[in-house]
């Protein structure tokens, strides 16, 4: 029996755990053995045929969620049963189908019939290979056993013969992992030229702005006889536009986020979520970055519905203890737990003036429960929900953000 039949013929008895790994092969019982690698006669979508290794580790594992099978299967270096092929493999193999067009019967490469003497040389005919299976007379007959043994057979699949003998050894996925090593240092390095390069950029934006405000106060006043008002330069210190006022001062505007790991949206996650619309568990990202916690994250909006090209940076901390004044003045936006403790000590006397001057958010997971957010409700907070598998939702999220924020600070401009 092939080694996919005998798997078949034990999922159906019931019988699973009578398949026995012993060193590299598995041994059904006592009825059978097979090598662990041997290819099977069930062919993937993808083209390559199964291993008995992957059918026996997924029907095992069959009721493991898709995903966790995946990392599993990785993790003991098995190749996995793709997502298209699980249902119909599942349905084959339980018995629910009798047969599936993924299934390929082989003939064998080098069959034997004992009960049959070998031709010599002089008994050989050519017109065996055209009659075989014939009598003379063009028509079948049951004599001529010689010629259907010994005849070119008519449906043998060669190129089939030529691919049951082959087995890949690595996948896409396989091809990149390493063993003994690592990409943390090339990691560590673009992550230091990238927080460099935007250093850099939001040190020239500041600059940009400083000039910009400068020359926009020197067209107000038009142009005087003194010698700083010729160059359009005001030396007189000018003072910063406060909360008091509604405006946002001076310099790249400030998002806080909560230092607490129990809220989605962190220090460490941050970035992925608003630059890339990607959300990653800050776990994860802790775990990816294997350094010191950053006191300070730039993020800048690098895509919109709109598909325009501006692009407006904004700094992100999660220490509000260490802002000065000045800094508060930048605050646009907070990410919250929920929580009152998040604004103790916070230079604003209740919510409603907090969130008045600064837009909230808060992220939850859509089918947390309602309780969850029984503070926040109460609160004038824009919730952001997304879900915990499905990764491609997590851009709408973003956007829906950037499009609440960029309303936020224009009618905070325009006060």
């Amino acid at each position: 029996m092939d080694p996919l039949s005998a798997l078949r013929d034990f999922t159906v008895r019931g019988e699973l755990d009578k398949i026995v790994r012993f060193n590299d092969e598995f041994r059904f019982g006592s009825d059978y053995s097979f090598p662990c690698s041997v290819s099977t006669a069930y062919r993937s979508k993808q083209g390559n045929l199964y291993t008995l290794e992957t059918l026996v580790y997924y029907i095992k594992n069959h009721h493991v969620r898709h995903t966790d099978y995946i990392q599993n299967a990785r993790t003991q270096g098995i190749p996995a049963v793709t997502f298209p092929d699980r249902k119909p493999l599942f349905d084959y193999l339980t018995g629910k189908v009798s047969t599936s067009d993924s299934i390929e019967f082989l003939v064998p490469q080098n069959p034997r019939f004992p009960d049959l003497p070998l031709p010599s040389v002089d008994e050989y005919r050519p017109d065996d290979v055209v009659v075989a299976g014939s009598n003379d007379a063009g028509e079948p007959g049951p004599d001529d056993d010689r010629a259907r043994v010994y005849g070119e057979p008519e449906r043998i699949d060669y190129m089939a013969l030529i691919r049951s003998g082959e087995r890949p050894l690595k996948d896409r996925e396989a091809l990149l992992e390493c063993k003994g090593r690592n990409f943390h240092s090339v990691l560590a390095a673009s992550t230091r030229r990238e927080e460099e390069r935007q250093r850099i950029e939001s040190q020239q934006r500041k600059d940009g702005l400083v000039a910009k405000n400068r020359l926009m106060s020197a067209d107000e006043r038009g142009m005087g006889g003194g010698y700083g008002d010729e160059l359009g330069y005001d030396p007189t210190p000018k003072p910063k536009m406060h909360l008091k006022g509604g405006k946002i001062g001076e310099g790249v505007p400030i998002i806080l986020v909560p230092s607490a790991f129990q809220t989605l949206i962190t220090i460490y996650n941050v970035k992925e979520f608003l630059e890339d619309g990607v959300y990653i568990p800050t776990d994860v990202k802790v775990k990816q970055m294997k350094g010191a916690k950053p006191d300070c994250v730039t993020v800048q909006k690098k895509f919109s519905r709109d598909r325009d090209r501006v692009v407006t940076a904004y700094e992100v901390r999660d220490k509000p203890s260490v802002l000065k004044a000045e800094d508060w003045d930048r605050v646009v936006a907070v990410f919250v737990l929920g929580k009152e403790w998040q604004f103790k000590d916070w230079p604003f006397k209740d919510h409603v003036e907090i969130f008045n001057k600064i837009k909230g958010f808060y992220m939850r997971f859509e089918d947390d429960s309602i309780e969850s957010a029984k503070n926040v409700k109460q609160w004038n907070v824009k919730i952001i929900s997304i879900s915990k598998n499905k990764r491609h939702q997590d851009r709408a999220a973003a956007l829906e953000v950037w499009d609440r924020l960029e309303e936020f600070v224009r009618s905070r401009s325009h006060t």
